[in-house]
């Protein structure tokens, strides 16, 4: 479909205010062939550098994750296995168990996500005995922390191994402290040199754990375990000083759609490694034996339906820890649980195989294809810690091919890329060798997260805690210096007097329309019928007030302005350049380039603060002037806070930026909520033609309903059947000593509703 187009002529900008006559030049060249100015005419002229405003082509359109088939040693049907992504283009697999043959296996099988092969790893040292149910945590980049997990006699284990990712060799470290009990199907989460282990489940009668413990990786020193929830086959992850748990199954074998977090901040019994010798729940101090003694192993190795033998000549397992049928105490920490009962966003937690991790402070949801779901009816769902609200990132058929049966899911360090990893389930697309069996991880399918707005790990900031005022008795202390980025800003837009060495000038639009008529400030393009080849801004024009930056600044960060000034452009004589854009958006931009932000800190400048519309703007400027980081920061925040007043602004300019995904989330937002988006400045100041795309997107066989129509189509779950919105939501915050339920109130926001 093509992109909303600008119609030729003098036609208002959608944001409010006339379209200023003044030129643009053409689309930006790949590499600067613009002819230079002589230093004379230069001088002569005075005038001011006009800088290129058309988009950057030739970008793709839409997105959808490819499925790769595997070659190598391809694993069996392994079941409980872990699967981990360890950097350097590789997947282990560790352990699991044989559907078909209940063979529990121990080896080690790598995958190369650059040739796709499988292989099958020597490794020496104290090699772990077989076992399934257990975890393996990347711990500083070389090292793998398999921890508990069940053998082949059903003996719930509870000892850490390491494995090297580099020799290939195993290590079992000594452990002192209240070693925790033997589990599976449980969680484990790294958080500074701590390894933390929720839930799971253990006994003979495979009751489920709600304990949660910690690992201290510098002392290895277990801590004592705290009572926090029951859960096992769930996901954990810990950000802004809260461990967050997610789905899995509760203590009553059922499936669970509610979120449990607990704080961390402010526990000494986190925040200090734990005391060695410490006693553990029956009180008694545990021995600093080895916590695993070795089992006897079988007398031949037993070769699996994969073509190769579990390599267990040193099975060891460990006995379960001393059970007492006492509970542990509450965990130190303020224990908070929400529900989510409904809604059109919140993924059912009954239907489909989903797949739990965690990027950018944010949940993603993986509903895969199942026996009774198709690949119609999954998704990719998100759900933000920060505002505690689900979103719909795409539908299921955007993803996921249709044929195939996904059975584990693995991520980066950095939260940019997730793998899912399975087999086909089609008879046409089977290729095991005649044998007829699946082959669990025959298969696998990269999805980069950043084409869905993920900014990653290391780009998202982790919620600032509240900082308590000093009082005003209190003596003034120089605070440090919080980052380049932040004592830079402190040089942004100063004029050349104050002493901040600024040496450049930048203008923008000019401010001279009424503010009350737009909503922000967005791109505003020049008519594409000018000429081309005026370059200059005519003395007359009116401008914005200048903008004081740094040539050094904008050289360094800025590829396009340091190709023109390489190239010794106008630019280099003059020192003044204008960027024919709003004046909100040109300044934010800049900003963008001293700080790698677009929105100030809480100490900062909030005359920059950009509003959607100035990054919808930004979006626009990111691909005209191709700077990958800038659209990916916009599009995160483009798509977090979408809403009613912005849908359409956004719809328009993600279109003119090539942002398929993005497009299409707006547009679908935009017919979900048709009435409201209508009666908006935004969709009023739309050129006809977009007008006309917009209303195009809507279905074939669609039609407007309302009234005593509408609610014959509410569902019996309260939804609208065309994805409308309506749900209660009920939040209860648990503490150690208290549990409060707040009343039951409706929650209408853009249809991201809590229960």
């Amino acid at each position: 479909m093509a992109h909303p187009s600008t119609p030729a002529g003098h036609s208002p900008s959608i944001f409010g205010g006339p379209t200023p006559a003044m030129s643009g030049a053409g689309p930006i060249p790949s590499s600067m062939t613009t002819s230079t100015l002589t230093p004379a005419s230069a001088a002569s002229s005075n005038n001011t550098y006009i800088m290129p405003n058309s988009p950057f082509k030739n970008r793709g359109d839409g997105y959808r994750p490819k499925v790769t088939r595997t070659l190598g040693q391809r694993p069996a049907c392994l079941v409980n296995a872990s699967v981990t992504y360890c950097g350097n283009n590789q997947i282990y697999a560790f352990g699991g168990f044989d559907q078909y043959t209940d063979e529990v296996y121990n080896h080690v099988l790598r995958l190369d996500l650059v040739s796709h092969q499988w292989s099958l790893v020597d490794n020496y040292g104290d090699i772990p005995g077989v076992r399934m149910g257990h975890t393996a945590t990347l711990y500083k980049g070389d090292k793998l922390l398999v921890f508990g997990g069940e053998n082949e006699h059903r003996t719930y284990l509870s000892d850490l191994i390491i494995f090297d990712l580099k020799t290939a060799h195993w290590t079992q470290p000594q452990v002192t402290g209240p070693i925790p009990k033997g589990r599976a199907r449980h969680a484990a989460v790294l958080h500074q040199d701590k390894l933390f282990i929720i839930g799971g489940i253990t006994g003979h009668d495979n009751y489920v754990l709600d304990d949660i413990c910690y690992l201290d990786l510098k002392t290895f020193t277990w801590s004592r375990s705290w009572r926090f929830v029951g859960r096992f086959d769930h996901s954990a992850y810990i950000w802004g000083e809260r461990v967050w748990v997610f789905g899995g199954l509760s203590e009553e074998m059922d499936k669970v759609s509610d979120i449990w977090w607990l704080d961390l901040k402010g526990s000494p019994a986190f925040d200090s490694p734990p005391q060695i010798g410490s006693m553990d729940r029956s009180g008694m101090a545990r021995s600093a034996i080895s916590p695993r003694p070795s089992y006897p192993a079988a007398q031949s190795p037993i070769v699996g339906s994969s073509g190769y033998a579990a390599n267990s000549r040193t099975a060891q397992v460990n006995p379960p820890s001393f059970h007492l049928k006492t509970y542990a105490p509450p965990a130190p920490g303020a224990v908070s649980a929400l529900k989510f009962v409904n809604g059109p966003n919140v993924p059912s937690q009954g239907q489909g195989i989903h797949f739990h991790v965690y990027s950018s402070g944010t949940l993603l949801d993986f509903v895969t294809p199942a026996a009774t779901i198709s690949s119609k009816e999954c998704s990719l769902s998100a759900l933000d810690l920060g505002s505690l609200r689900w979103q719909k990132l795409a539908e299921g058929r955007e993803i996921f091919k249709p044929g195939y049966r996904w059975h584990y899911c693995t991520m980066n360090e950095d939260g940019t890329k997730a793998w899912l990893l399975g087999c086909p389930t089609e008879p046409n697309v089977l290729d095991h060798g005649g044998t007829g069996l699946e082959e669990y991880l025959s298969d696998i399918m990269e999805i980069d997260l950043r084409r869905y707005g993920f900014l990653g790990n290391n780009f998202t900031p982790e919620p600032r805690a509240d900082i308590t005022r000093p009082s005003s008795r209190a003596r003034h202390i120089e605070q440090p210096s919080k980052g380049l980025g932040c004592d830079l800003a402190k040089l942004f837009d100063q004029p050349p007097e104050t002493g901040s060495g600024t040496d450049f000038i930048v203008t923008a639009l000019s401010r001279d329309y009424d503010e009350e008529e737009i909503m922000g400030s967005a791109l505003c393009h020049a008519s594409e019928s000018m000429d081309d080849d005026q370059t200059w801004l005519s003395p007359d024009a009116p401008t914005s007030p200048p903008i004081h930056v740094h040539r050094l600044i904008l050289q360094a960060r800025w590829p396009h302005f340091a190709r023109l000034w390489s190239s010794q452009m106008a630019e280099f004589h003059t020192k003044k350049m204008h960027i024919p854009e709003p004046y909100s958006v040109v300044k934010a931009f800049l900003y963008y380039l001293y700080t790698d932000r677009i929105d100030p800190g809480s100490e900062e400048d909030e005359s920059i603060t950009a509003d959607l519309s100035d990054v919808a703007g930004l979006l626009v400027m990111s691909n005209i002037y191709n700077i990958p980081h800038l659209r990916l920061l916009c599009v995160n925040r483009l798509a977090k806070e979408l809403d009613v007043d912005h849908a359409c602004i956004i719809w328009y300019c993600a279109g003119m930026a090539n942002e398929e995904w993005l497009r299409k989330r707006a547009a679908t937002f935009c017919m979900t909520h048709w009435g409201r988006v209508v009666r908006t400045l935004g969709f009023q100041r739309l050129p006809r033609a977009a007008l006309v795309e917009l209303s195009q997107e809507v279905d074939m066989e669609g039609r407007v309903i309302g009234g005593d129509e509408l609610d014959l189509m509410v569902g019996i779950d309260g939804r609208y059947h065309d994805g409308g919105s309506g749900a209660s939501r009920r939040k209860e915050s648990i503490s150690s000593n208290q549990t409060q339920v707040l009343e039951d109130e409706l929650d209408e926001d853009e249809g991201m509703e809590m229960s």
